[in-house]
């Protein structure tokens, strides 16, 4: 099975559901993806001290990215119109959520690149007191 097939299958809702299935799973990496570039901005921030930001940043985007296909390729796909059954609503939704995941994603990685160090760097600094 080729990969535009997975992806058709993936917001058709295929043989795991109704037609609702595309639209929710769209909507759940979407969201995901919003909850990993926030994540990203804490590392910066040093409330968090755990992870990598520049990974978790491009993590976001990545999500992000998956999530508008998802809900555009369901939208392409699905017949009939919001209030039909068939996920049209929630991949409306979905499409800003991915959008906000890629600028969470990529405010983090600016950020990430200015000032230059992980999250975990900053913790040390924090603990050791400045190494440079």
């Amino acid at each position: 099975m080729s990969a535009t097939d997975v992806l058709g299958a993936a917001a058709e809702g295929g043989v795991i559901g109704d037609g609702r299935t595309g639209a929710n799973l769209a909507l759940g990496v979407a969201l995901t993806g919003v909850a990993i570039g926030w994540l990203s901005l804490a590392r910066i921030a040093g409330r968090i001290r755990i992870g990598n930001t520049r990974t978790g940043a491009l993590s976001a985007l990545a999500v992000g990215v998956a999530g508008t296909a998802l809900a555009v390729l369901h939208l392409a796909t699905s017949s009939g119109g919001p209030g039909t059954g068939n996920g049209i609503v929630g991949a409306v939704a979905a499409i800003p959520l991915g959008l906000i995941a890629m600028v969470l994603g990529r405010r983090a990685l600016a950020r990430s690149r200015r000032t230059g160090h992980s999250a975990d760097h900053i913790g040390h600094e924090r603990e050791f007191g400045s190494t440079s």
